[in-house]
Protein backbone atom coordinates (compact mmCIF):
# COMPACT_ATOMS: atom_id res chain seq x y z
CA UNK A 1 0.00 0.00 0.00
CA UNK A 2 1.38 3.61 -0.69
CA UNK A 3 2.61 5.84 1.52
CA UNK A 4 -0.72 8.02 0.36
CA UNK A 5 -3.20 5.17 1.74
CA UNK A 6 -2.34 4.95 5.11
CA UNK A 7 -5.34 6.11 7.08
CA UNK A 8 -5.31 7.71 10.83
CA UNK A 9 -6.09 5.43 13.53
CA UNK A 10 -7.13 7.05 16.79
CA UNK A 11 -4.52 5.53 18.87
CA UNK A 12 -1.62 6.14 16.38
CA UNK A 13 0.60 3.83 15.30
CA UNK A 14 4.02 5.38 14.59
CA UNK A 15 4.59 2.64 12.02
CA UNK A 16 1.96 2.69 10.40
CA UNK A 17 1.51 6.58 10.09
CA UNK A 18 4.80 8.09 8.03
CA UNK A 19 3.03 10.61 6.55
CA UNK A 20 1.75 12.40 9.93
CA UNK A 21 5.03 12.67 11.72
CA UNK A 22 6.86 16.06 11.97
CA UNK A 23 10.44 15.64 11.75
CA UNK A 24 13.17 18.15 13.18
CA UNK A 25 16.04 18.16 11.61
CA UNK A 26 18.26 17.02 14.18
CA UNK A 27 16.37 16.55 16.78
CA UNK A 28 14.63 12.93 15.53
CA UNK A 29 10.86 12.05 15.04
CA UNK A 30 7.69 13.26 17.09
CA UNK A 31 4.74 11.18 17.20
CA UNK A 32 2.08 13.42 15.09
CA UNK A 33 -1.72 13.82 16.93
CA UNK A 34 -4.50 12.29 16.91
CA UNK A 35 -6.30 14.97 14.75
CA UNK A 36 -4.90 18.08 13.00
CA UNK A 37 -3.86 20.88 14.84
CA UNK A 38 -5.92 23.92 15.04
CA UNK A 39 -9.90 23.95 15.65
CA UNK A 40 -12.08 21.23 14.72
CA UNK A 41 -15.27 21.52 12.40
CA UNK A 42 -18.24 20.57 14.29
CA UNK A 43 -20.38 18.25 12.17
CA UNK A 44 -23.83 20.50 13.22
CA UNK A 45 -21.74 23.67 12.33
CA UNK A 46 -20.96 22.82 8.49
CA UNK A 47 -24.41 21.59 8.24
CA UNK A 48 -25.52 24.89 9.36
CA UNK A 49 -22.41 26.94 7.42
CA UNK A 50 -23.54 24.72 4.30
CA UNK A 51 -27.46 24.90 4.35
CA UNK A 52 -26.76 29.11 4.82
CA UNK A 53 -24.39 29.49 1.85
CA UNK A 54 -26.48 27.34 -0.05
CA UNK A 55 -25.48 27.71 -4.03
CA UNK A 56 -23.54 30.71 -4.00
CA UNK A 57 -20.21 30.52 -4.81
CA UNK A 58 -17.55 30.10 -2.42
CA UNK A 59 -15.63 33.01 -3.53
CA UNK A 60 -12.89 34.37 -1.72
CA UNK A 61 -14.18 37.99 -2.20
CA UNK A 62 -17.89 36.93 -0.81
CA UNK A 63 -16.23 36.56 2.66
CA UNK A 64 -17.92 39.26 4.62
CA UNK A 65 -21.39 38.32 2.49
CA UNK A 66 -21.55 35.49 3.87
CA UNK A 67 -20.64 36.82 7.79
CA UNK A 68 -23.28 39.13 7.20
CA UNK A 69 -25.30 35.90 6.57
CA UNK A 70 -24.48 34.13 9.91
CA UNK A 71 -24.74 37.14 12.01
CA UNK A 72 -28.07 38.23 10.96
CA UNK A 73 -29.03 34.49 11.25
CA UNK A 74 -27.78 33.70 15.06
CA UNK A 75 -26.96 37.19 15.88
CA UNK A 76 -23.34 36.51 16.50
CA UNK A 77 -20.53 35.00 14.90
CA UNK A 78 -19.65 31.82 17.41
CA UNK A 79 -15.93 30.14 16.94
CA UNK A 80 -17.71 27.18 15.61
CA UNK A 81 -19.43 29.04 13.15
CA UNK A 82 -16.31 30.60 11.94
CA UNK A 83 -14.39 27.09 11.40
CA UNK A 84 -16.95 25.83 9.05
CA UNK A 85 -17.01 28.86 7.37
CA UNK A 86 -13.39 28.48 6.99
CA UNK A 87 -13.58 24.89 5.89
CA UNK A 88 -16.17 25.59 3.13
CA UNK A 89 -13.94 28.62 1.66
CA UNK A 90 -10.88 26.75 1.44
CA UNK A 91 -9.48 29.82 4.07
CA UNK A 92 -7.24 29.50 6.97
CA UNK A 93 -8.97 30.66 10.10
CA UNK A 94 -6.76 33.20 10.88
CA UNK A 95 -7.93 35.40 7.59
CA UNK A 96 -11.66 34.23 8.62
CA UNK A 97 -10.88 35.46 12.14
CA UNK A 98 -9.25 38.76 11.38
CA UNK A 99 -11.94 40.01 8.88
CA UNK A 100 -14.62 39.22 11.20
CA UNK A 101 -12.78 41.11 13.74
CA UNK A 102 -11.96 43.97 12.31
CA UNK A 103 -15.73 45.52 11.39
CA UNK A 104 -17.80 46.88 13.39
CA UNK A 105 -21.02 45.58 13.09
CA UNK A 106 -19.51 41.19 13.64
CA UNK A 107 -20.25 39.64 17.05
CA UNK A 108 -17.30 37.19 17.65
CA UNK A 109 -18.14 34.97 20.72
CA UNK A 110 -15.69 32.77 21.77
CA UNK A 111 -15.86 29.24 24.57
CA UNK A 112 -17.09 30.53 27.62
CA UNK A 113 -18.67 34.04 26.73
CA UNK A 114 -21.90 34.52 26.33
CA UNK A 115 -23.69 35.72 23.35
CA UNK A 116 -24.85 39.07 23.44
CA UNK A 117 -28.48 39.32 23.71
CA UNK A 118 -31.12 39.08 21.02
CA UNK A 119 -31.62 42.57 20.41
CA UNK A 120 -29.18 45.62 20.38
CA UNK A 121 -29.84 49.12 20.51
CA UNK A 122 -27.03 51.12 18.89
CA UNK A 123 -27.28 55.08 20.49
CA UNK A 124 -25.05 57.57 18.01
CA UNK A 125 -22.90 59.36 19.78
CA UNK A 126 -21.67 61.37 16.83
CA UNK A 127 -21.37 65.67 16.72
CA UNK A 128 -24.63 66.17 15.92
CA UNK A 129 -26.51 63.57 18.20
CA UNK A 130 -24.42 64.44 20.88
CA UNK A 131 -25.01 68.03 20.68
CA UNK A 132 -28.72 66.56 20.79
CA UNK A 133 -28.61 64.55 23.99
CA UNK A 134 -27.20 60.99 23.26
CA UNK A 135 -25.27 60.86 26.51
CA UNK A 136 -28.62 60.79 28.29
CA UNK A 137 -29.52 58.04 26.23
CA UNK A 138 -26.85 56.08 26.89
CA UNK A 139 -27.22 56.81 30.56
CA UNK A 140 -30.40 55.63 30.73
CA UNK A 141 -31.67 53.42 28.51
CA UNK A 142 -29.74 50.16 30.36
CA UNK A 143 -31.50 50.18 33.48
CA UNK A 144 -34.73 51.31 31.61
CA UNK A 145 -34.62 48.16 28.64
CA UNK A 146 -33.09 45.96 31.58
CA UNK A 147 -30.57 43.06 30.77
CA UNK A 148 -32.54 41.62 28.12
CA UNK A 149 -31.14 44.26 25.80
CA UNK A 150 -27.40 45.54 25.08
CA UNK A 151 -27.44 49.34 24.71
CA UNK A 152 -24.07 50.32 22.99
CA UNK A 153 -22.50 53.76 21.90
CA UNK A 154 -22.37 53.32 17.96
CA UNK A 155 -20.52 56.02 15.34
CA UNK A 156 -22.82 58.46 12.99
CA UNK A 157 -25.90 56.78 11.39
CA UNK A 158 -26.26 59.19 9.03
CA UNK A 159 -29.24 60.62 10.48
CA UNK A 160 -27.66 63.85 11.76
CA UNK A 161 -30.77 65.54 10.78
CA UNK A 162 -32.94 63.58 13.13
CA UNK A 163 -30.78 63.27 16.39
CA UNK A 164 -30.52 61.92 18.63
CA UNK A 165 -30.52 58.63 16.31
CA UNK A 166 -30.76 54.71 17.55
CA UNK A 167 -30.56 51.79 15.85
CA UNK A 168 -33.18 49.30 17.37
CA UNK A 169 -32.35 45.89 15.79
CA UNK A 170 -32.77 47.58 12.04
CA UNK A 171 -35.08 49.98 13.10
CA UNK A 172 -33.65 53.53 12.92
CA UNK A 173 -35.34 55.67 15.87
CA UNK A 174 -35.17 59.34 14.94
CA UNK A 175 -35.17 62.55 17.25
CA UNK A 176 -34.68 59.79 19.71
CA UNK A 177 -36.42 60.17 23.71
CA UNK A 178 -35.89 56.87 26.21
CA UNK A 179 -39.68 56.90 26.17
CA UNK A 180 -39.70 56.18 22.69
CA UNK A 181 -36.75 53.53 22.25
CA UNK A 182 -38.93 51.90 25.19
CA UNK A 183 -41.68 51.70 23.22
CA UNK A 184 -40.15 50.25 20.05
CA UNK A 185 -38.60 47.86 21.91
CA UNK A 186 -41.59 46.58 23.70
CA UNK A 187 -43.23 46.15 20.85
CA UNK A 188 -40.54 44.89 18.74
CA UNK A 189 -40.22 47.57 15.92
CA UNK A 190 -37.18 46.05 15.16
CA UNK A 191 -37.43 45.92 11.25
CA UNK A 192 -36.56 49.19 9.20
CA UNK A 193 -39.54 51.41 7.83
CA UNK A 194 -39.12 51.43 4.34
CA UNK A 195 -39.46 55.19 2.25
CA UNK A 196 -42.01 55.78 -0.58
CA UNK A 197 -39.85 55.93 -3.67
CA UNK A 198 -39.80 56.14 -7.14
CA UNK A 199 -39.37 52.28 -8.71
CA UNK A 200 -38.23 51.20 -11.81
CA UNK A 201 -41.75 51.35 -13.66
CA UNK A 202 -42.60 54.94 -12.44
CA UNK A 203 -38.77 55.77 -13.43
CA UNK A 204 -39.19 54.29 -17.01
CA UNK A 205 -42.75 56.17 -17.31
CA UNK A 206 -40.67 59.74 -16.98
CA UNK A 207 -38.48 58.78 -19.51
CA UNK A 208 -36.09 57.16 -17.09
CA UNK A 209 -32.97 55.16 -18.80
CA UNK A 210 -33.32 56.59 -22.68
CA UNK A 211 -30.01 58.54 -21.64
CA UNK A 212 -28.83 54.82 -21.19
CA UNK A 213 -30.32 53.14 -24.16
CA UNK A 214 -29.02 56.43 -26.47
CA UNK A 215 -25.60 55.61 -25.40
CA UNK A 216 -25.96 51.78 -26.12
CA UNK A 217 -27.43 52.28 -29.33
CA UNK A 218 -24.39 54.55 -30.42
CA UNK A 219 -26.80 58.26 -30.62
CA UNK A 220 -24.29 59.33 -27.77
CA UNK A 221 -20.21 59.70 -28.66
CA UNK A 222 -18.07 58.86 -25.66
CA UNK A 223 -15.99 62.41 -26.21
CA UNK A 224 -18.95 64.56 -26.17
CA UNK A 225 -20.08 63.19 -22.94
CA UNK A 226 -16.71 63.73 -21.47
CA UNK A 227 -16.74 67.30 -22.67
CA UNK A 228 -20.32 68.22 -21.43
CA UNK A 229 -19.61 66.56 -17.92
CA UNK A 230 -16.35 69.02 -18.08
CA UNK A 231 -18.16 71.80 -19.24
CA UNK A 232 -20.74 71.44 -16.38
CA UNK A 233 -17.79 71.42 -13.71
CA UNK A 234 -19.34 67.77 -12.39
CA UNK A 235 -16.48 66.84 -9.40
CA UNK A 236 -16.27 64.00 -7.40
CA UNK A 237 -18.88 65.36 -4.56
CA UNK A 238 -17.52 62.19 -1.84
CA UNK A 239 -15.15 65.00 -1.10
CA UNK A 240 -12.00 64.95 -2.99
CA UNK A 241 -13.65 66.61 -6.10
CA UNK A 242 -11.89 65.48 -9.23
CA UNK A 243 -13.27 66.38 -12.23
CA UNK A 244 -15.69 63.54 -13.26
CA UNK A 245 -15.50 64.14 -17.34
CA UNK A 246 -11.68 63.36 -17.02
CA UNK A 247 -11.97 60.54 -14.91
CA UNK A 248 -14.22 59.02 -17.41
CA UNK A 249 -11.57 59.94 -20.06
CA UNK A 250 -8.31 58.45 -17.97
CA UNK A 251 -9.80 54.95 -17.15
CA UNK A 252 -11.42 54.75 -20.68
CA UNK A 253 -7.85 54.55 -22.17
CA UNK A 254 -6.31 52.05 -19.59
CA UNK A 255 -6.36 48.18 -20.45
CA UNK A 256 -9.51 45.99 -20.54
CA UNK A 257 -11.21 44.82 -18.66
CA UNK A 258 -12.16 47.87 -16.57
CA UNK A 259 -14.18 47.29 -13.54
CA UNK A 260 -16.64 50.19 -11.76
CA UNK A 261 -17.10 50.71 -7.84
CA UNK A 262 -19.52 52.85 -6.08
CA UNK A 263 -18.67 54.52 -2.62
CA UNK A 264 -21.92 54.32 -0.87
CA UNK A 265 -20.06 54.39 2.75
CA UNK A 266 -20.99 58.19 3.70
CA UNK A 267 -19.53 57.62 7.17
CA UNK A 268 -18.08 61.51 7.86
CA UNK A 269 -20.21 62.53 10.91
CA UNK A 270 -22.90 64.95 9.34
CA UNK A 271 -23.24 63.42 5.81
CA UNK A 272 -26.37 61.98 4.88
CA UNK A 273 -27.10 63.38 1.61
CA UNK A 274 -26.72 59.97 -0.71
CA UNK A 275 -29.23 58.40 2.21
CA UNK A 276 -31.43 61.02 1.05
CA UNK A 277 -31.21 60.85 -2.52
CA UNK A 278 -31.20 56.91 -2.39
CA UNK A 279 -34.50 56.49 -0.64
CA UNK A 280 -36.42 59.15 -3.14
CA UNK A 281 -35.15 58.22 -6.68
CA UNK A 282 -32.42 55.42 -6.76
CA UNK A 283 -32.53 54.68 -10.53
CA UNK A 284 -31.71 57.87 -11.09
CA UNK A 285 -27.99 57.19 -9.53
CA UNK A 286 -28.15 53.57 -11.20
CA UNK A 287 -28.28 55.23 -14.64
CA UNK A 288 -25.77 57.54 -14.24
CA UNK A 289 -23.56 54.58 -12.61
CA UNK A 290 -24.30 52.44 -15.96
CA UNK A 291 -24.17 55.48 -18.54
CA UNK A 292 -20.60 55.76 -16.30
CA UNK A 293 -19.59 52.22 -16.85
CA UNK A 294 -20.47 52.66 -21.24
CA UNK A 295 -18.63 55.51 -21.13
CA UNK A 296 -15.75 54.29 -19.50
CA UNK A 297 -16.18 50.80 -20.42
CA UNK A 298 -15.91 49.13 -17.23
CA UNK A 299 -17.62 45.38 -17.49
CA UNK A 300 -18.76 44.87 -14.13
CA UNK A 301 -20.01 47.09 -11.33
CA UNK A 302 -19.92 47.10 -7.96
CA UNK A 303 -22.14 48.86 -5.27
CA UNK A 304 -20.85 49.41 -1.45
CA UNK A 305 -23.15 50.88 0.38
CA UNK A 306 -22.99 50.74 4.26
CA UNK A 307 -24.47 48.98 6.54
CA UNK A 308 -26.44 51.33 8.62
CA UNK A 309 -28.61 51.94 5.85
CA UNK A 310 -30.71 49.01 5.96
CA UNK A 311 -33.64 50.63 4.14
CA UNK A 312 -31.17 51.73 1.44
CA UNK A 313 -30.10 47.85 1.13
CA UNK A 314 -33.43 46.81 0.62
CA UNK A 315 -33.81 49.50 -2.20
CA UNK A 316 -30.84 48.96 -3.64
CA UNK A 317 -31.47 44.82 -3.84
CA UNK A 318 -34.81 45.06 -5.17
CA UNK A 319 -34.29 47.73 -7.54
CA UNK A 320 -30.99 46.11 -8.62
CA UNK A 321 -32.53 42.96 -9.61
CA UNK A 322 -35.47 44.69 -11.65
CA UNK A 323 -33.16 46.42 -13.02
CA UNK A 324 -31.37 43.12 -14.15
CA UNK A 325 -34.10 41.33 -15.19
CA UNK A 326 -35.07 44.10 -17.60
CA UNK A 327 -32.16 43.43 -19.17
CA UNK A 328 -30.82 46.92 -18.79
CA UNK A 329 -27.19 46.46 -17.20
CA UNK A 330 -25.99 43.30 -19.63
CA UNK A 331 -23.47 45.56 -20.44
CA UNK A 332 -22.08 46.01 -17.16
CA UNK A 333 -23.87 43.69 -14.39
CA UNK A 334 -23.93 45.32 -11.15
CA UNK A 335 -23.47 43.99 -7.49
CA UNK A 336 -24.36 45.33 -4.18
CA UNK A 337 -22.10 44.83 -1.02
CA UNK A 338 -22.83 45.35 2.48
CA UNK A 339 -20.46 46.95 4.47
CA UNK A 340 -20.02 46.26 8.30
CA UNK A 341 -19.35 49.53 10.14
CA UNK A 342 -15.97 50.95 9.68
CA UNK A 343 -15.72 54.18 8.78
CA UNK A 344 -12.36 53.55 6.93
CA UNK A 345 -13.88 52.18 4.16
CA UNK A 346 -15.03 55.40 2.55
CA UNK A 347 -11.04 55.94 1.73
CA UNK A 348 -11.93 54.13 -1.94
CA UNK A 349 -8.66 51.71 -1.98
CA UNK A 350 -9.79 50.55 1.89
CA UNK A 351 -13.70 49.96 -0.01
CA UNK A 352 -12.17 47.91 -2.35
CA UNK A 353 -10.21 45.89 0.39
CA UNK A 354 -13.50 45.31 1.71
CA UNK A 355 -15.06 44.14 -1.68
CA UNK A 356 -12.47 41.80 -2.02
CA UNK A 357 -13.32 40.13 1.26
CA UNK A 358 -10.80 41.45 3.12
CA UNK A 359 -9.94 43.90 6.20
CA UNK A 360 -10.61 47.43 5.03
CA UNK A 361 -7.03 48.63 4.99
CA UNK A 362 -5.56 51.84 2.77
CA UNK A 363 -3.27 51.13 0.35
CA UNK A 364 -0.16 52.45 -0.55
CA UNK A 365 -0.22 54.53 -3.48
CA UNK A 366 1.01 54.77 -6.34
CA UNK A 367 -0.95 52.60 -8.02
CA UNK A 368 -3.95 54.28 -8.43
CA UNK A 369 -7.02 52.59 -8.27
CA UNK A 370 -7.81 53.84 -11.63
CA UNK A 371 -4.60 51.91 -12.73
CA UNK A 372 -4.89 48.91 -10.88
CA UNK A 373 -7.66 48.86 -8.46
CA UNK A 374 -10.32 46.08 -7.63
CA UNK A 375 -9.01 42.71 -8.29
CA UNK A 376 -5.78 44.34 -9.41
CA UNK A 377 -7.67 45.72 -12.66
CA UNK A 378 -8.14 49.25 -13.41
CA UNK A 379 -11.46 50.92 -11.67
CA UNK A 380 -13.75 53.64 -11.92
CA UNK A 381 -14.56 55.00 -8.51
CA UNK A 382 -17.41 57.35 -8.34
CA UNK A 383 -19.81 58.90 -4.96
CA UNK A 384 -23.64 58.51 -5.06
CA UNK A 385 -24.05 61.87 -5.42
CA UNK A 386 -21.65 62.29 -8.41
CA UNK A 387 -23.70 59.86 -10.66
CA UNK A 388 -26.80 60.93 -9.49
CA UNK A 389 -26.64 64.20 -11.32
CA UNK A 390 -24.73 62.67 -14.90
CA UNK A 391 -28.63 62.12 -16.47
CA UNK A 392 -30.15 65.47 -15.67
CA UNK A 393 -26.69 67.17 -16.46
CA UNK A 394 -26.83 65.39 -20.21
CA UNK A 395 -30.38 66.14 -20.85
CA UNK A 396 -30.64 69.53 -19.62
CA UNK A 397 -26.98 70.60 -21.04
CA UNK A 398 -23.27 71.56 -18.91
CA UNK A 399 -24.53 75.06 -18.78
CA UNK A 400 -27.81 74.40 -17.15
CA UNK A 401 -25.48 72.87 -13.90
CA UNK A 402 -22.50 75.53 -14.65
CA UNK A 403 -25.34 78.38 -14.43
CA UNK A 404 -26.03 77.94 -10.67
CA UNK A 405 -23.67 79.48 -8.18
CA UNK A 406 -22.70 82.27 -6.06
CA UNK A 407 -19.84 84.31 -5.05
CA UNK A 408 -17.76 83.55 -8.73
CA UNK A 409 -18.19 79.91 -8.07
CA UNK A 410 -20.36 77.22 -10.14
CA UNK A 411 -22.57 74.42 -10.02
CA UNK A 412 -24.89 72.86 -7.20
CA UNK A 413 -24.01 71.25 -3.80
CA UNK A 414 -26.19 69.47 -2.07
CA UNK A 415 -25.40 70.19 1.73
CA UNK A 416 -26.26 68.25 4.93
CA UNK A 417 -26.96 70.26 7.35
CA UNK A 418 -27.36 69.40 11.21
CA UNK A 419 -27.14 71.19 14.41
CA UNK A 420 -28.64 74.19 16.03
CA UNK A 421 -30.45 74.85 13.01
CA UNK A 422 -34.25 75.03 12.98
CA UNK A 423 -34.48 72.97 9.78
CA UNK A 424 -31.77 70.56 9.48
CA UNK A 425 -31.68 68.30 6.31
CA UNK A 426 -30.14 68.18 2.74
CA UNK A 427 -30.28 71.51 1.34
CA UNK A 428 -29.84 71.82 -3.01
CA UNK A 429 -28.14 75.24 -2.53
CA UNK A 430 -25.43 76.81 -5.09
CA UNK A 431 -22.21 75.91 -5.05
CA UNK A 432 -20.00 78.93 -3.33
CA UNK A 433 -23.16 79.98 -1.09
CA UNK A 434 -21.97 81.19 2.52
CA UNK A 435 -22.90 79.65 5.43
CA UNK A 436 -24.30 82.58 6.82
CA UNK A 437 -26.88 82.24 3.62
CA UNK A 438 -27.27 78.84 3.71
CA UNK A 439 -28.75 79.34 7.19
CA UNK A 440 -30.96 81.93 6.72
CA UNK A 441 -32.48 81.13 3.52
CA UNK A 442 -32.37 76.97 3.71
CA UNK A 443 -32.06 76.64 7.22
CA UNK A 444 -35.30 78.84 9.08
CA UNK A 445 -32.41 80.50 10.83
CA UNK A 446 -30.84 79.35 14.17
CA UNK A 447 -32.33 78.05 17.06
CA UNK A 448 -34.32 79.78 19.42
CA UNK A 449 -31.79 80.80 22.22
CA UNK A 450 -28.47 79.66 20.38
CA UNK A 451 -26.60 82.54 19.03
CA UNK A 452 -24.68 81.29 15.94
CA UNK A 453 -20.78 80.41 17.15
CA UNK A 454 -18.77 77.96 14.79
CA UNK A 455 -19.53 75.75 11.75
CA UNK A 456 -17.75 71.94 10.21
CA UNK A 457 -17.73 72.68 6.77
CA UNK A 458 -16.65 70.08 5.73
CA UNK A 459 -17.98 67.02 8.63
CA UNK A 460 -15.38 65.78 11.21
CA UNK A 461 -12.15 65.93 8.92
CA UNK A 462 -12.99 69.05 7.71
CA UNK A 463 -11.95 71.87 10.32
CA UNK A 464 -14.12 74.16 12.34
CA UNK A 465 -14.40 78.09 11.56
CA UNK A 466 -15.80 80.59 13.67
CA UNK A 467 -18.95 82.77 12.97
CA UNK A 468 -16.80 85.60 11.75
CA UNK A 469 -15.79 83.36 8.82
CA UNK A 470 -19.21 82.81 7.99
CA UNK A 471 -18.86 84.74 5.08
CA UNK A 472 -16.53 82.19 3.14
CA UNK A 473 -17.86 81.01 -0.05
CA UNK A 474 -18.50 76.81 0.47
CA UNK A 475 -16.91 74.82 -2.24
CA UNK A 476 -13.73 73.61 -3.38
CA UNK A 477 -10.35 75.24 -2.92
CA UNK A 478 -12.09 78.32 -0.98
CA UNK A 479 -11.59 76.68 2.84
CA UNK A 480 -7.77 75.77 2.32
CA UNK A 481 -6.68 79.14 2.97
CA UNK A 482 -8.33 78.75 6.35
CA UNK A 483 -7.14 75.17 6.98
CA UNK A 484 -10.39 73.40 6.12
CA UNK A 485 -12.18 71.70 3.17
CA UNK A 486 -15.24 71.11 2.09
CA UNK A 487 -15.18 67.33 1.46
CA UNK A 488 -18.62 66.19 1.37
CA UNK A 489 -20.26 69.11 2.07
CA UNK A 490 -21.28 67.92 5.47
CA UNK A 491 -21.99 71.30 7.87
CA UNK A 492 -22.71 71.13 11.33
CA UNK A 493 -23.72 74.48 12.79
CA UNK A 494 -22.76 75.16 16.41
CA UNK A 495 -23.99 77.77 18.99
CA UNK A 496 -22.81 80.07 21.81
CA UNK A 497 -23.98 76.98 24.11
CA UNK A 498 -21.57 74.50 22.93
CA UNK A 499 -17.81 73.64 24.38
CA UNK A 500 -15.53 73.75 21.32
CA UNK A 501 -12.99 71.85 23.73
CA UNK A 502 -15.78 69.25 23.93
CA UNK A 503 -16.71 69.12 20.26
CA UNK A 504 -12.63 68.65 19.33
CA UNK A 505 -12.60 65.78 21.93
CA UNK A 506 -16.13 64.15 20.36
CA UNK A 507 -14.51 64.42 16.96
CA UNK A 508 -10.92 63.04 17.88
CA UNK A 509 -12.78 60.36 19.92
CA UNK A 510 -14.61 59.41 16.56
CA UNK A 511 -11.27 59.01 14.93
CA UNK A 512 -9.75 57.05 17.23
CA UNK A 513 -12.46 54.29 17.01
CA UNK A 514 -12.37 54.00 13.44
CA UNK A 515 -8.38 54.14 12.60
CA UNK A 516 -8.12 51.05 11.29
CA UNK A 517 -4.63 50.64 12.61
CA UNK A 518 -2.59 49.97 10.25
CA UNK A 519 -0.07 52.73 10.81
CA UNK A 520 1.41 53.88 14.10
CA UNK A 521 1.17 57.81 13.55
CA UNK A 522 -2.68 57.47 13.25
CA UNK A 523 -3.14 54.71 15.66
CA UNK A 524 -1.16 55.64 18.15
CA UNK A 525 -1.80 59.23 17.72
CA UNK A 526 -5.73 59.53 18.35
CA UNK A 527 -5.40 57.56 21.06
CA UNK A 528 -2.71 59.91 22.35
CA UNK A 529 -4.46 63.09 21.32
CA UNK A 530 -7.78 61.73 23.10
CA UNK A 531 -5.42 61.73 26.16
CA UNK A 532 -4.15 64.38 25.85
CA UNK A 533 -7.73 66.64 25.01
CA UNK A 534 -9.89 64.75 27.76
CA UNK A 535 -7.61 66.82 30.77
CA UNK A 536 -8.41 69.59 32.16
CA UNK A 537 -6.10 71.81 30.71
CA UNK A 538 -4.27 71.24 26.93
CA UNK A 539 -0.61 70.57 26.36
CA UNK A 540 -0.90 73.09 23.33
CA UNK A 541 2.84 72.89 22.21
CA UNK A 542 2.73 68.60 22.86
CA UNK A 543 -0.63 68.58 20.94
CA UNK A 544 0.85 70.92 18.11
CA UNK A 545 4.02 68.36 17.91
CA UNK A 546 1.18 65.01 17.48
CA UNK A 547 -0.79 66.63 14.89
CA UNK A 548 2.12 67.23 12.69
CA UNK A 549 3.67 63.70 13.19
CA UNK A 550 -0.33 62.76 12.24
CA UNK A 551 -0.02 64.83 9.12
CA UNK A 552 2.75 64.06 8.25
CA UNK A 553 3.46 60.23 8.37
CA UNK A 554 -0.26 58.56 8.43
CA UNK A 555 -0.92 56.61 5.37
CA UNK A 556 -4.16 57.94 4.62
CA UNK A 557 -6.54 61.01 4.98
CA UNK A 558 -7.88 59.49 8.18
CA UNK A 559 -5.37 60.15 10.31
CA UNK A 560 -3.82 63.13 7.75
CA UNK A 561 -7.09 65.11 8.35
CA UNK A 562 -7.91 64.16 12.05
CA UNK A 563 -6.09 66.38 13.56
CA UNK A 564 -8.05 69.49 11.70
CA UNK A 565 -10.91 70.02 14.14
CA UNK A 566 -7.77 70.04 17.12
CA UNK A 567 -5.54 72.69 15.38
CA UNK A 568 -9.23 74.66 14.47
CA UNK A 569 -9.95 75.16 17.93
CA UNK A 570 -6.33 76.12 19.26
CA UNK A 571 -6.11 78.72 16.45
CA UNK A 572 -9.35 80.13 16.51
CA UNK A 573 -10.71 79.98 19.68
CA UNK A 574 -7.73 80.11 22.01
CA UNK A 575 -9.79 81.90 24.91
CA UNK A 576 -11.30 78.65 25.75
CA UNK A 577 -7.82 76.46 26.65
Amino acid sequence: MADGDHKMHPQGNEGERPLERLIHPGSGRRKATATPKGRQVEPEAAAEIKALLGFRPRNRDLLIEFLHLIQDRHGHLSAQHLAALADEMKLPMAEVYEVASFYAHFDIVVEGETPPPPLTVRVCDSLSCDLAGAQRLLAELPARLGPGVRVVRAPCMGLCDKAPACEIGHFHAEKATVESVAHAVETRHTHPEMPAYKDLAAYLAEGGYKLLKDCLAGKVEKETLFKTLEDAGLRGLGGAGFPAGRKWRIVSQTPAPRLLTVNGDEGEPGTFKDRHYLQQDPHRFLEGTLVAAWAAGCERGYVYMRDEYPAVLKILADEMAALHAAGLDAHCPLELRRGAGAYICGEESAMLESIEGKRGLPRHRPPFIAQVGLFGRPTLNHNVETLYWVREIVEKGAAWFAGHGRHGRKGLRSFSVSGRVKDPGVKLAPAGITVKELIAEYCGGMLDGHAFKAYLPGGASGGILPASKGDVPLDFDTLQPEGCFIGSAAVVILSDQDDMKAVALNLMRFFEDESCGQCTPCRTGTEKAVALMDQPKWDVPLLRELSGVMMDASICGLGQAAPNPLLSVLKHFPEEL
